[in-house]
């Protein structure tokens, strides 16, 4: 079943969650804005706090002028000549390189608005920048990430369960962990075929609606070294992923696997497939990381929204120090826009 596509106006601009205001997250949107034309950005705006934001411009010595906002009318008005924001009343004390359970409420709250912004046709998709969870998790925050709580607020909005997928995209380079936030000695009796099999088919009809590829090509890594090498390094492969995997095959899904994880992303490799399933969480991204540590970008499939964020963290150790690289935030932008157009252009 096609995934669902809120029908918005191609005009309306893009959210960006504040974040952490302890960490860089305000300074790569500050520095995606002053590339605004150079990099050809799609009109974006900020949700969160004008306080935050005029502070940290202030001691980073970045000269861009803040305006704020109330309607996504006002944000095209005003998006070349200043950076718009969203304030929505929840301004904290912070210190950078430090974060606080104080800022919890601008930082849940931002993500909360967007998402309804774009349920009532006032955004296109949401950016977010990176998040402390840890201390979120003290503020009674319960879900273990980014994408468990989109996939929460959606099904508030749609009453439809949502199961959301991470991919991490970096030039031309497809990523998905089919397991994602758990201890790595929970994973192999977490892969099942049944996790294997909605995985793929979620993952392949993305590809078709977010990417625009009618037949696209998914490799699936094993979960043991060398692919479990015939059952004598372990036997994941032979009872649970390749069963799966011939089912998937013979509803007509163009799918290779179980695959060695260590030949899997070399260039050549990469040349045969448009999308990989990695079977567990750092299997996935240590590669993506590798290849691109200051480019790619966490895309969130299988939601009615377009949702996609810089693969990188709050870097508290240089916070406020005005060295922070603004590229992964730049493609996330380019990337909401692309997939954003897919999906009003009818790729289901």
């Amino acid at each position: 079943m096609p995934l669902s596509t809120i029908n918005n106006s191609d005009q309306l601009p893009f959210a960006i969650s504040i974040g952490e205001p302890s960490g860089i997250g305000p300074e790569i949107i500050l520095k995606s804005w002053s590339e605004r034309i150079k990099q050809k950005l799609p009109i974006f705006f900020v949700v969160g706090s004008e306080q935050i934001m005029r502070e940290t411009a202030l001691k980073l010595g970045l000269d861009i002028p803040l305006c704020a906002v109330s309607t996504h009318t006002e944000v095209n008005a005003i998006f070349q000549k200043a950076l718009p924001v969203l304030d929505i009343g929840h301004d904290a004390d912070f210190e950078f390189g430090n974060p606080s359970t104080r800022s919890a409420p601008i930082t849940l709250g931002a993500i909360e608005k967007s998402v309804e912004m774009i349920f009532e046709g006032k955004a296109a998709g949401l950016i977010t920048a990176p998040i402390q969870k840890s201390f979120l998790y003290q503020s009674g925050f319960n879900s273990p990430g980014h994408t468990e709580y989109l996939a929460v607020l959606c099904e508030k909005k749609t009453s439809i369960p949502e199961m959301p997928l991470m991919m991490l995209v970096s030039n031309g380079f497809r990523v998905v962990p089919l397991t994602i936030h758990i201890r790595l000695a929970q994973v192999a009796e977490s892969i099942t075929q049944e996790l294997i099999q909605k995985t793929c088919e979620k993952l392949h009809q993305a590809m078709i609606q977010d990417f625009g590829l009618n037949n696209p090509r998914i490799a699936v890594a094993g979960l043991n070294p060398h692919a479990g090498e015939d059952g004598t390094m372990g036997k994941e492969e032979q009872l649970v992923i390749r069963p799966a995997l011939d089912r998937l095959r013979d509803q007509g899904m163009n799918i290779s696997g179980p695959l060695p994880a260590d030949t899997m992303f070399h260039e050549a490799a990469r040349t045969k497939y448009d999308a990989a399933l990695c079977m567990y969480h750092d299997q996935a991204l240590i590669p993506v990381k590798t290849l691109d540590f200051y480019g790619g970008v966490n895309v969130t499939l299988g939601l009615p929204i377009v949702r996609t964020s810089p693969d990188h963290g709050t870097a508290l150790d240089i916070a406020g120090q005005n060295l922070a690289n603004p590229n992964s935030m730049i493609n996330a932008l380019k990337l909401a826009q692309k997939i954003y157009i897919n999906r009003v252009s009818g790729h289901v």
